[in-house]
């Protein structure tokens, strides 16, 4: 099954995509498991390394986020200054139901306060984001164990303890979590010793990873409406492209309007930057609403993932295998284990609610 047909399948039935039930049972308690009595060195601080590096901070187990690029966040990176509320430039919308929160910081004595409205079939953020939930609830306790502009060349785990290579020198460690964007290791950007089993290459070669691109254009009047201009790609496996309003039960009264494409038919963005980005935009916008955009147009901003270094594109399609994702996921040699949006057990993938699923499991799977 893959992540389209599974996520079809909930709306058919009116319900919300679940967490998984590994973490909903784990949370039941409050508990993951006995501590794990050594070192744990995580690679990335996106959404997966993050919600790693807190729940192995919740149960005491000694651990260090090494992070490439100077800011943690990943894929949730916002901006807060374009608008009068925050503009997700990655991660943008809740994909199951509101309970999750609570789920994710796993910690009864925390009260957390999180605004949504339904956008279907998911939710927003009401002035707020995915960014700011990990910022207000899993940053603060772990900010510490954070060390920034690291980059890691290669792993060593062919003996007793792991040795991790960086740009710094090596560190070593009795269990390595890898949270980087699945493209990272697709373009060998790091390696291993030895190397990753054949049935883990294959699955990192084989999957597909979408490129991905977001844009956001400010105009003085809304000629776009609330309902979203989705454009047919066929077949779906090529991509998403959709024109929505950005500014959608935010409390403002500016019009923003959002891009949203992944996939073949964000080259047409990717390709193109300045101001030839930005008249290809709003040609198209014209197009589409009867030549309204450019007259309207005030400002714009643009993310293009692929150009980031330590990302490299979108995310792991949402046509892909349900076994190759779980392979993805899978630990290696009781040392090497995995955590993020594309490393889960094959149930859902690239949600920012899944990475801390993911990142859950590579702490239980730890813990043995």
């Amino acid at each position: 099954m893959t992540r389209q047909e599974f996520i079809r399948i909930c709306g058919l039935f009116g319900i919300a995509l679940p967490f998984q039930s590994i973490l909903t049972s784990c949370s039941e308690d409050d508990d993951i498991g006995t501590p794990f009595n050594g070192k744990v060195l995580i690679i990335g601080a996106g959404a997966g390394g993050l919600s790693t590096g807190y729940y192995l901070k919740q149960q005491g187990t000694e651990f260090r986020i090494l992070e490439a690029s100077s800011a943690h966040g990943g894929r949730m990176r916002i901006n807060t200054n374009f608008a009068d509320f925050p503009i997700p430039l990655g991660a943008e919308w809740l994909e199951t139901g509101i309970g999750i929160f609570d789920e994710i910081v796993n910690d009864d004595s925390v009260n957390v306060e999180v605004d949504t409205i339904p956008d279907s079939p998911d939710r927003k953020f009401v002035n707020y984001s995915w960014y700011s939930f990990f910022e207000d609830y899993i940053v603060p306790s772990i900010a510490p164990e954070i060390t920034y502009n690291t980059i890691v060349e290669s792993i060593d785990y062919s003996g007793e303890q792991i040795a991790v290579i960086t740009n710094h020198g090596t560190m070593i460690a009795d269990k390595v979590v890898v949270s980087v964007p699945l493209q990272v290791l697709k373009q060998g950007n790091m390696t291993f010793t030895p190397n990753l089993p054949t049935a883990k290459l294959d699955a990192i070669q084989e999957a597909v990873v979408w490129e991905g691109f977001k844009a956001f254009f400010e105009f003085d009047d809304n000629f776009y409406g609330d309902d979203e201009y989705e454009f047919p790609i066929s077949p779906s496996s090529l991509g998403e492209k959709i024109y929505y309003n950005a500014a959608l039960g935010q409390n403002t009264t500016r019009n923003i309007l959002g891009l949203f494409v992944v996939g073949e038919p964000a080259q047409d963005y990717i390709s193109r930057s300045g101001e030839a980005l930005k008249n290809f935009i709003l040609a198209e916008l014209d197009g589409i609403y009867s030549n309204q955009a450019t007259p309207s147009y005030i400002k714009h901003i643009t993310q293009n993932w692929n150009s980031e270094p330590f990302i490299q594109g979108g995310y792991l399609t949402d046509d892909a295998d349900w076994q190759l994702v779980r392979e993805l996921g899978n630990s290696v040699g009781d040392k090497i284990y995995f955590a993020g949006g594309e490393y889960t057990d094959g149930e859902d993938w690239v949600s920012v609610h899944t990475a801390a699923q993911a990142a859950r499991r590579a702490v239980l799977e730890i813990n043995g």
